[in-house]
């Protein structure tokens, strides 16, 4: 379990990914030799890790969350598969261990490829995969930029405030173009979010100063942001699952903003398909999340919830190691 000066850690990286151990050891009232050396320790035993992410909402992506189910015994397999694949995130297995959930990026192309099209040309051809379904991510309420309140419950607002990068602005009227060089600089961020300027420069074969202005950049129009990968272990989380609901159109919005505010929840995203609504809930126990889904999601507006238990994630929003 994480003590109190990890927990201060792992919310000051949230805050800002690529924020100096000195700033953060002066936030934290500490040595900067001291967050290192935590920095480092939560590396080698609680998985942690900073990533660049694109928010496909401000740059040129579709996301889809893509369900499969396979024959029991085969979707193991399978799922270690998709997680090998350079466009996919957070592949869980689910459902006793027959569904697989996966989160899909694609680039708009000339042919008009989807992760439906996508999945159906590249993935084994298999009869141990029964189903495939691949439902289009419209709006994130909960998730990418804005995280599980887990992580962010260790600093004051002062504290935030010291760490806080300046705020992205509105968003562009068009999706932020990517260039070559942008996509290698993006590679390697998304494998460590704190690489130097060095090994960024290296990368893309432009000078430290340009690579530093590119990345200001990015993260000034909110395209580029850094979210942290952790064992929710550490955090006391046992018990996770992917809620698919069902909310008629007109109270949509409404219901998807007020999910966003419970502490349960680390993701809630409006999707296409014959649910309208996503969220991944993190309970303590088992207990916990049968309180949840009895109390505080009894909206008389939720018309159907399907509940399907993580049981392992294979990759999260980083390649896999």
């Amino acid at each position: 379990m994480l003590d109190e000066l990890d927990r201060g850690l792992v919310h000051a990286l949230h805050v800002d990914g690529r924020a100096p151990f000195a700033r953060i050891a002066a936030v934290l009232g500490t040595s900067t030799q001291t967050v290192t050396r935590r920095y480092q320790r939560l590396r080698a035993d609680a998985g942690l890790r900073v990533v660049g992410l694109l928010d496909p909402h401000r740059a040129d992506r579709h996301r889809w969350i893509v369900r499969l189910t396979a024959a029991t015994g085969t979707a193991p397999e399978l799922a270690a598969a998709l997680a090998r694949r350079p466009d996919t995130s957070w592949v869980r297995l689910t459902s006793g261990g027959t569904e697989i959930a996966a989160i899909v990026d694609t680039a708009p192309g000339l042919d008009g490829a989807s992760a439906h099209s996508l999945l159906l040309r590249d993935i084994p051809r298999t009869a141990s995969i029964t189903a495939v379904s691949a439902h289009y991510i419209l709006h994130t309420y909960l998730g990418g930029p804005t995280t599980w309140r887990g992580l962010t419950a260790a600093l004051t607002d002062d504290q935030e405030r010291e760490l806080r990068p300046p705020a992205p602005t509105a968003p562009p009227p068009e999706p932020v173009p990517l260039t070559d060089v942008d996509r290698r600089l993006l590679a390697v961020l998304l494998r460590d979010g704190r690489a130097g300027y060095a090994e960024l420069a290296a990368a893309t074969g432009r000078s430290a100063a340009t690579v530093a202005r590119r990345l200001a950049e990015l993260r000034g129009t909110g395209a580029l942001f850094f979210d942290l990968e952790l064992d929710d272990t550490k955090l006391g989380v046992t018990t996770q699952a992917l809620l698919w609901l069902s909310v008629p159109p007109a109270r949509l919005d409404e219901v998807a903003t007020e999910l966003a505010g419970h502490d349960e929840l680390a993701v809630v995203a409006a999707t296409t398909g014959r649910t309208n609504l996503m969220a991944s809930a993190l309970c303590p126990t088992p207990a916990a999340l049968h309180h949840y889904l009895t109390r505080r999601l009894a909206f008389d507006a939720i018309t159907a919830i399907e509940t399907a238990p993580v049981l392992r994630t294979l990759k999260a929003a980083g390649p896999v190691r």
